[in-house]
C-alpha cells in the first residue's frame, strides 16, 4: 500500500530553487530579457491554475518574463500559439501537450528554429526537448488501484471514468490502474471517456449505473470527473458511504469532497512543483546552454484521504 499524506501536506507547495546559471548564451547576452512562451492545456481549468501560479513566482526569482497563451483544451489552438511564439522569437517553450502526438511537429519546429523547449506534465513523442517534468502517472494509477482493492477487501466491482483519449495522462493512468486491477479480485465492469469533464461524466455515470446498478467502486481520472459521478450516485438516491470513490490531481474542489467525506481519496500530482522546476531547468539552459542530467524527471503522485 503506498503511503499516504495529508490534505494539509499537499495544500503546501514545495518551492523549488533556481538553478544557479552562467551568463546568457542564448538570450542574445547577459543583459538581454529572457521571455519565456507558456502554454498549458487550459488556464482556467483548476488543475492548471497550481501550474501558472508557481510558474510566475519562478519567473520573478529567475528574472525571467512570462508570456501564457491558452490553449483551451484543443491541439490546433496549442499548435497555432506555439507557431506565434516561434514567430516573435521568445527564448524559450514551457508547453503541456494537449496529446502525446499532436504537438511534436510544432515543438521540432520550434527546436529547429534555435528556440529550446521544456514539456511540463503531458508529454510529448519527441526526444526534442530540453526536459520533461511531470508526474509518474503509471505509478499514480497504481496507486489508486491498490487503494481501491484494500478497500473493498479485494472483491468487488470497479467503474473507470478515462480522460482525453491520446492524451498522456489518460494512457498513463489507465495502464497503471488497469494492470494492478487485474491482478486482484476486483473487476473492472466498464471503462468509459469522459474526457476530464465534469458534465460529460455525470452523464456517463447515470447510464452506466444502469446497466451496472451494483458497483462497488469508481476510479475517475481526474477530480472534475469523480466529482461528476458523486453528482450522479448521489442524484441516484445512492448512500455515497458504502461506495469507494477515487479521483486523480488532488484539485482545490477534489480536496474539498476529501474533506467533507463525499470523496474517499484523490491521487496528487504537485503540478504547481512540476511547472516551476520545469522553468528553472529551461531557463538555466537558455543562459548556459547545458542539458540537465535527465530529460526525463517524474514527481512520484501521492494518495491524500481524509483519515490518515
Amino acid at each position: 500500500m503506498k503511503k499516504r499524506i495529508a490534505v494539509a501536506v499537499v495544500l503546501t507547495v514545495l518551492s523549488t530553487a533556481a538553478l544557479l546559471a552562467p551568463a546568457a548564451l542564448f538570450a542574445g547576452g547577459p543583459s538581454d530579457p529572457i521571455t519565456i512562451g507558456v502554454c498549458f492545456v487550459s488556464l482556467t481549468y483548476p488543475y492548471f491554475v497550481p501550474m501558472k501560479v508557481d510558474a510566475e513566482k519562478m519567473a520573478a526569482n529567475l528574472g525571467a518574463k512570462l508570456i501564457f497563451a491558452d490553449a483551451q483544451g484543443s491541439s490546433a489552438r496549442q499548435m497555432s500559439e506555439v507557431q506565434n511564439f516561434v514567430a516573435e522569437k521568445v527564448s524559450g517553450i514551457l508547453i503541456d501537450p494537449v496529446t502525446v502526438d499532436s504537438l511534436v511537429p510544432a515543438i521540432e519546429k520550434a527546436v529547429a528554429a534555435g528556440i529550446p523547449v521544456a514539456t511540463v506534465d503531458r508529454e510529448a513523442n519527441t526526444d526534442k526537448a530540453v526536459v520533461h517534468v511531470g508526474p509518474d502517472e503509471v505509478e499514480g494509477g497504481r496507486t489508486a488501484a491498490h487503494y481501491i482493492i484494500e478497500r473493498l477487501g479485494n472483491k468487488g466491482t470497479v467503474i473507470e471514468l478515462e480522460g482525453i483519449p491520446g492524451a498522456s495522462p489518460t494512457i498513463s493512468r489507465k495502464q497503471g490502474f488497469d494492470e494492478v486491477i487485474s491482478k486482484s479480485n476486483v473487476k473492472i465492469l466498464a471503462s468509459k471517456d469522459a474526457e476530464f469533464d465534469r458534465a460529460m461524466a455525470t452523464r456517463i455515470m447515470s447510464g452506466l449505473m444502469k446497466d451496472y446498478p451494483r458497483f462497488n467502486a469508481v476510479f475517475a481520472h481526474n477530480d472534475d470527473m469523480i466529482i461528476g459521478a458523486i453528482q450522479a450516485i448521489s442524484e441516484a438516491g445512492n448512500d455515497l458511504s458504502t461506495k469507494v470513490t477515487v479521483g486523480y490531481d488532488a484539485s482545490s474542489d477534489g480536496l474539498t469532497y476529501v474533506k467533507q467525506g463525499k470523496l474517499s481519496a484523490t491521487v496528487a500530482t504537485f503540478q504547481g512543483q512540476q511547472a516551476s522546476q520545469a522553468l528553472s531547468i529551461l531557463v538555466d539552459y537558455i543562459k548556459s546552454g547545458k542539458k540537465p542530467e535527465k530529460a526525463l524527471i517524474y514527481v512520484t503522485p501521492k494518495l491524500v484521504t481524509s483519515a490518515q
